[in-house]
């Protein structure tokens, strides 16, 4: 069996599994975890899915998802080529055209007046319709991206189609090889090979500065504005790296003197921007005429600083028409081996960062938090469910594709323990705790943003808790945290299944967000501290009376949150407002009382949240003593790695030569400077782990 068939065996597992824990069809499953890759890959921003299509008539049309970078005037369209049979097929270029032409007929039919207003109002293509048409003027740029669990038969890259109402139109296809490449990337880019001379007219000129003996190479260019703005354009956030990307979808704002300086000054731009810094996995170099070295091409290039630079050159190029041809924007690129990529990369991201707005809470994909969850997740094991001989655990994943990573190369008897002790629908990823944990701080509006906005506002939360009170951060509240996860997993199960639901199948992540967070407002409102979880995580289940209630209010928070104000009739972008909650939240509903055994009073959450920061200090301790106990064996090893690398401190030194003679008994002062070094030492790429 190829590797690309056992990979489409894997989907439609996946899709069969993720159909059935939402509650949703198959063909909405299936866009689902695409969206999730084209948004991790930077094919597209978040996506909502509305599909909607028209076979007949002059202009049949198809869309299956939507979102808009109102700010830069990017339209991202989605539809989707999805096969049901079981063996692998093709996908040819005459079937590519076919799916182009229908997005595009139907973003043509979203400009006229005649056709939103023939749609209904509550139908999935007036909701991409409408903010089609109102924001037309807005609209400079449409991406179409195709997905398919279909082959390739020739990998394409993104390229510009026929403009649609002399809007420029980049097309990409995410199949099923580039979608299982995505999954299996982890922190690696996919590899993305650009042609600088076709898209340049030629090789661009450069200036080495590294000398051949060093580890990586490094090159200074002046890329020209309009070369820089055509890769963006055909590329995208795909060029940026993962923390810049995340940045410059949460925070959108076109920077306004850059577009100044590109209208009134550009011969100065090169004199007045800091400029870009990238890296790449490899470049071709060729010789000009006068003997100057020129890249021709690069292989995996990932711009870790000047997203907002590039962004913007697009953005005036687009809007404004501005000529570019006088705008040179200086480049610094590292050209890093494929095997130092994952150590390398972020060091440079976070380094080249530290000058500009880009907070720590935008690296926080690397955050230590993210451990803790991962060993609690592997550690603890929750209570066995009604009937069952066992409990299971909740597995958190830190990094994409982990809980598939622990199945590889394992015997079919050994997958099936691993999923008996992690089961799939107890997969927490870090984006869903995000929406979890947001929802029950009742902020639905931040988590209607969809996922990188939702996943922003939790990272600069929990990073600010994580400096004042990391004991907090504990196994209660982890525990918590997997109650939120059942508890929201079982609502929107629910309302996928209501009767109410099937007769207008839109907003249901909007009902379910609003829902729970209503209710927790509605306990806090009466003088408790919210719902008690500590009774979801004893049960793994949601207990019946609450069931009740939620079943009645969500029906209710579904009609409630579709009373737009009259100036914006878009539901969705309603609930992403401030005023939406703010609304809702006032809101009286008709439900039964919420039970006090189902909440938790502030004096005992007090306690049991004292008591539980008591036992993190002291776990954590006695991890410590774990630790120090196993550093015994390559002390010297250590102290030798640290001091070449001038980590050592005359306290760090010392502990480390007591735990070479064998004395794990040190004093405060040298546990804590071992901490230190630890940390420092993982910093510099080299882990304590790694030594020996």
């Amino acid at each position: 069996m190829s590797e690309l068939q056992t990979a489409l065996d894997e989907l439609r597992d996946d899709v069969m599994l993720e159909a059935e824990a939402g509650g949703v069809f198959q063909q909405e499953a299936f866009f689902q975890l695409y969206a999730e890759a084209a948004s991790d890959s930077g094919d597209a921003i978040d996506l909502e899915h509305t599909h909607c299509h028209r076979d007949g008539g002059s202009k049949p049309y198809r869309v299956d998802g939507y979102a808009f970078d109102q700010d830069r005037g990017i339209l991202y369209l989605a539809v989707c080529d999805f096969r049901n049979g079981t063996e692998l097929e093709t996908l040819n270029a005459a079937q590519i055209d076919t799916s182009i032409r229908r997005v595009i007929n139907f973003f043509e039919n979203s400009l006229r007046s005649e056709f939103v207003n023939a749609l209904e109002d509550s139908s999935s293509a007036f909701t991409v319709a409408y903010p089609i048409f109102s924001n037309r003027a807005s609209i400079k740029r449409l991406r179409i991206v195709l997905f398919s669990n279909a082959r390739l038969v020739a990998r394409r890259a993104p390229q510009l189609a026929e403009e649609a109402a002399g809007i420029p139109v980049v097309f990409s296809v995410i199949d099923l090889a580039r979608y299982t490449e995505i999954q299996g990337a982890s922190s690696t880019p996919v590899a993305i090979e650009i042609d600088v001379a076709t898209i340049a007219g030629g090789p661009i000129p450069c200036l080495r500065a590294s000398s051949s003996s060093e580890e990586h190479e490094s090159y200074l260019l002046a890329v020209p504005g309009n070369v820089l703005a055509g890769i963006y354009g055909l590329y995208g956030a795909r060029l940026l790296e993962q923390n810049v990307r995340t940045y410059l979808q949460a925070k959108t704002k076109v920077n306004r003197g850059i577009l100044t300086t590109i209208k009134d000054s550009p011969q100065m731009f090169f004199a007045f921007n800091n400029g870009l810094t990238a890296t790449a996995s490899a470049v071709r170099l060729v010789k000009l005429e006068d003997g100057q070295s020129a890249i021709a091409a690069i292989s995996n290039l990932q711009i870790v600083n000047g997203g907002q630079t590039t962004a913007s050159i697009l953005y005036a190029k687009d809007v404004s028409g501005s000529p570019l041809e006088r705008v040179h924007v200086p480049l610094k690129l590292s050209v890093v081996p494929e095997t130092a990529i994952e150590q390398i990369v972020p060091k440079i991201s976070r380094f080249a960062n530290t000058q500009n707005r880009i907070s720590e809470a935008d690296f926080f994909s690397s955050h230590p938090f993210h451990l803790q969850m991962e060993r609690f997740s592997r550690r603890i094991a929750a209570p066995p469910q009604a009937g069952a001989l066992s409990g299971t655990k909740w597995f958190y994943e830190r990094a994409r594709g982990q809980y598939r990573d622990g199945m590889a190369y394992k015997s079919q008897s050994e997958k099936r323990k691993y999923q008996l002790e992690f089961p799939k629908e107890k997969v927490i990823e870090k984006t869903d705790l995000a929406k979890y944990v947001v929802t029950f701080d009742c902020r639905p509006d931040i988590v209607s943003k969809h996922a990188q906005k939702c996943f922003m506002y939790f990272a600069d939360q929990t990073s600010k808790q994580w400096k004042t009170s990391q004991s907090s951060l504990n196994e209660n509240w982890y525990r918590n945290a997997c109650s939120m996860a059942l508890l929201f997993n079982w609502t929107d199960k629910m309302v996928a299944r209501s009767d109410w639901y099937a007769s207008d199948r839109a907003y249901k992540s909007q009902t379910v967000t609003y829902t729970l967070a209503w209710l927790t407002n509605h306990i806090i409102a009466d003088g408790k501290t919210g719902l008690d979880f500590n009774q979801i995580w004893k049960l793994q289940d949601v207990p019946s009376e609450l069931q009740k209630i939620i079943e009645i209010l969500a029906q209710q928070i579904a009609r409630a949150i579709r009373e737009t104000p009259e100036n914006l009739m878009n539901v969705g972008e309603y609930c992403k407002t401030q005023a939406c909650w703010e609304q809702i939240s006032k809101r009286s509903f008709d439900l039964p009382e919420v039970p006090d055994h189902l909440t938790i009073n502030p004096d005992d959450s007090k306690s049991e949240e004292k008591s539980a920061r008591s036992t993190a200090r002291l776990d954590s301790e006695i991890d410590l003593d774990i630790f120090l106990l196993s550093l015994v064996s390559k002390a010297d090893l250590v102290r030798r790695t640290a001091d070449r690398r001038g980590l050592l401190s005359p306290k760090s030194s010392s502990a480390l030569e007591k735990l070479h003679r064998g004395m794990t008994s040190l004093t405060r002062p040298e546990r804590n400077a071992i901490r230190l070094l630890v940390k420092r030492l993982a910093e510099e790429g080299a882990p304590v782990e790694m030594i020996g």
